[in-house]
């Protein structure tokens, strides 16, 4: 799939997120699939996955682009989205269209480079990238190195942006003033939010938690009934 296409059929979309914390009972290949035939079924333009398993289970039974991903934690490095070649590698081998990647200034595993991993993928794989950048000077050297998306994904998520609570609509309008596309994620948890992402300029959205956080929604919808009020009080007593 060209570049071209795949911009044709994302543009002006929604991108599902279908992810599960590692330690959900909905951490299943088979489990990540059903939410993805789901998104693909009900109006999702493409899907962000996470892991070559995943991504191989998902790409069998859609035609969805799919922005591959591979979140490896390795402490104390912080970058943990795509952090090497080789991940990005077994994200390309299982079927990906794009390949999204920390795109942040921060240390990255075995001293690599986030510059020559961006032209290693676009060289060696064929495929293009997605930064994924917490700033707007994040977001200009991803499109000085050759990177053909960038993503607010990690806004609220570093040490300089950890004060950012809501959807960095501030930084789509940034983001939107360069020559590659924006995709606004993170923090989208209800429609309102996306029309406002377009409107500050974004090519795409994505969301997750918001669709198929099941994990996320059980806990925020717990934390509001006096039960959970009073174990975390009981919690403070201690």
């Amino acid at each position: 799939m060209t570049i071209e296409n795949l911009k044709s059929q994302i543009k002006n979309g929604l991108i599902v997120s279908c992810q599960a914390p590692a330690n959900s009972p909905l951490a299943k290949p088979e489990i990540i699939a059903a939410f993805a035939a789901t998104a693909d079924q009900n109006g999702a333009v493409g899907l962000r996955i996470d892991s070559p398993e995943n991504i191989r289970m998902v790409r069998a039974i859609t035609k969805l682009p799919i922005i591959g991903i591979f979140k490896i934690v390795a402490p104390p490095i912080e970058v943990y989205i795509t952090p090497t070649f080789e991940s990005a590698k077994q994200v390309a081998e299982a079927g990906a269209d794009i390949i999204a990647i920390d795109a942040t200034m921060r240390v990255r595993p075995d001293g690599e480079k986030l510059s020559e991993i961006v032209q290693r993928i676009r060289e060696e794989l064929n495929l293009p990238v997605m930064a994924d950048v917490a700033t707007f000077e994040e977001g200009v050297n991803a499109e000085k190195i050759g990177c053909d998306f960038v993503g607010t994904t990690l806004s609220g998520y570093t040490d300089q942006t950890r004060h950012i609570v809501e959807p960095d609509f501030e930084l789509v309008r940034q983001l939107s003033t360069l020559s590659i596309p924006t995709i606004c994620e993170g923090r989208l948890r209800k429609p309102e939010n996306v029309a406002k992402a377009f409107e500050s300029g974004a090519f795409a959205v994505v969301v997750g938690n918001a669709i198929t956080g099941t994990d996320w929604l059980v806990r925020e919808f717990a934390e509001a009934t006096p039960k959970e009020a009073i174990a975390f009080e009981q919690m403070k007593s201690f």
